[in-house]
């Protein structure tokens, strides 16, 4: 069974702005750089050229997660946000590398800067606008659940804090003439957005190896357990793959053996309904049904059961230790 709540189309056009607005932010440090000659803009500038091509690589990623399943790809398209946003995370981390290098080279070297009034207040205009696109790239990611926009906006969130840190080197530049300033700033903010490449990179990887997340499988497991029918004796085996906004859960779910084909499917339905409505995401449902054990009688909550053959002992509360266990669930 599958639910879909997709809003690809929206993603790909806030992309497409996002895109669009990286240039225009390019071009105007590109103009500051010219104008100051400053080796820090010179690297800011360089950074946003990440911005333009990450933006372009979020754009095909979110048209190819958007493209329906085929016979190649039978799970859909939804991995590739999770390798677009890594080789964003790898570009970022190359930024940070080259600012680095360009503020050591100003240390040994040495520069004059020129025309820093034009330069402090071309950059601050960049920041500004960078963190408001960041900040709504970041909550239309996280609303979407959407890797590819949340890494672009923590992207353009990183290039701001570099790009703050541009504009406060140039203004102390401009005040005290001390030109060493301006490359230590860069230094430093070159450091930083090499952390947040590192996180970056360390999501998408996780997403890649299907690596379990422990704040969405809590999420589903306290739906089902404050939603739990006496029915439902166990869910045990379950696994959670992410393909970009969608979920595929794999799980199995214990119903009385007496039950019919019709019955125990209805039950299974219910479990699947309450999830899909309660979890915001697009969800593929694999559950399997496993008829009950003389085993799990002292954890079935049934009262009227007409074929108990062990008395009740103790209801076990789901958590993901035993939710994603192999095996039944028992009193011990």
């Amino acid at each position: 069974m599958n639910v879909q709540k997709t809003h690809n189309k929206d993603k790909l056009a806030f992309q497409k702005w996002i895109a669009a607005s990286g240039v225009i932010l390019f071009i105007g440090k590109i103009v500051a750089w010219k104008l100051t000659n400053s080796d820090a803009v010179f690297s800011d500038a360089m950074e946003s050229i990440v911005n333009v091509i990450s933006a372009f690589m979020g754009l095909y990623s979110l048209h190819l997660a958007a493209k329906p399943k085929d016979e190649d790809h039978p799970y859909g398209h939804g991995k590739v946000e999770f390798v677009t946003s890594g080789i964003e995370g790898a570009l970022i981390a190359i930024a940070g590398i080259m600012i680095i290098y360009e503020g050591v080279n100003s240390l040994v070297v040495g520069k004059t800067l020129n025309k820093l009034d034009w330069g402090i207040w071309i950059i601050a205009a960049t920041a500004i606008v960078n963190y408001f696109l960041g900040y709504i790239s970041i909550k239309k990611g996280q609303e979407e659940n959407s890797l590819v926009l949340v890494a672009s906006g923590k992207h353009l969130q990183s290039d701001t804090i570099t790009t703050l840190g541009v504009v406060i080197s140039l203004v102390i530049v401009y005040f005290t003439k001390i030109y060493w300033i301006d490359s230590a700033v860069a230094l430093i903010f070159g450091g930083y957005i090499i952390v947040v490449s590192y996180k970056i990179v360390r999501k998408s990887l996780s997403g890649i190896m299907d690596e379990q997340d422990p704040e969405l499988l809590n999420q589903i497991i306290k739906v089902l357990e404050d939603n739990r029918r006496t029915e439902w004796i166990d869910v045990h085996n379950m696994k959670i793959q992410q393909f970009g906004a969608n979920l595929h859960i794999d799980a199995h779910i214990t119903l009385p053996w007496y039950y019919s084909l019709r019955d125990a499917h209805n039950e299974m339905e219910k479990m699947i309904i309450l999830l899909a409505e309660n979890i915001n995401r697009s969800i593929e449902f694999n559950f399997h049904m496993d008829d009950c054990k003389p085993i799990s009688c002292p954890v079935c909550q049934i009262k009227d059961c007409p074929v108990r053959e062990k008395d009740f002992v103790k209801r076990v509360i789901w958590t993901p230790e035993n939710v994603t266990c192999v095996d039944k669930h028992t009193a011990e």
